[in-house]
């Protein structure tokens, strides 16, 4: 296993959404490095168990490790110095789909905080609430289906305690804690009122 900072917030989370019972869309997972720029990015998607394909409610996670931040890191770990702390700019979407019809976003707003609860000392902040229609040409399935999907940004800064892998467990209480809120609120928008669609499955 690669022995990194980056792979042990992954981790971190991982586990926190273990904990926590959902569900890991498989496909929906990847690694990537921009050979360009440098940069390296985590993406993945969870969903309440037991909902079927597409599920009803679904947070899509991206974790990006910037170039800047893997030389900080490099002068930390080779140096043991820390002149600007490493960072990772975190984006969650949670997400509604296989809505029936129209949706009413008073329904949601209540549920949607403006802000995450703290991460070590940031807070994912709420960029926006988007409504998405989908007009499908496909004969079998619905004619038209609706989405609601509120996005979530902020970036982590990493102290040395956080840095000092595997000596504390700063990164497991704090991406715990992120993992406990993406669980508590898709819970709370899979119980939102509305009309869903049958599952690819259940069609």
């Amino acid at each position: 296993m690669l022995d990194h900072v980056f792979t042990d917030v992954i981790g971190a989370l991982r586990d926190a959404f273990e904990r926590a019972f959902l569900e890991r869309q498989a496909f929906e997972e990847h690694f990537q490095v921009d050979v360009m720029l440098g940069d390296v990015t985590w993406e993945t998607s969870y969903g309440l168990p037991g909902e079927g394909q597409p599920p009803r409610v679904v947070a899509h996670v991206t974790f990006e490790w910037p170039s800047w931040s893997q030389t900080a890191y490099r002068r930390w770990y080779v140096d043991g110095e820390i002149d600007e702390q490493p960072a990772i700019d975190m984006e969650v979407v949670l997400r509604i789909q296989r809505i029936a019809s129209a949706p009413d976003l008073a329904k949601v707003q209540s549920v949607l905080p403006v802000q995450s609860p703290l991460i070590g000392d940031c807070r994912l902040e709420r960029a926006g609430i988007t409504v998405e229609t989908t007009h499908n040409d496909d004969e079998d399935g619905p004619d038209v289906e609706h989405a609601v999907e509120a996005t979530y940004e902020g970036s982590y800064e990493l102290g040395e305690s956080a840095l000092a892998d595997g000596a504390n467990s700063s990164l497991d209480d704090h991406f715990g804690a992120l993992g406990g809120w993406v669980a508590a609120t898709l819970v709370k928008l899979g119980d939102v009122d509305y009309s869903f669609l049958p599952a690819d499955s259940e069609s």
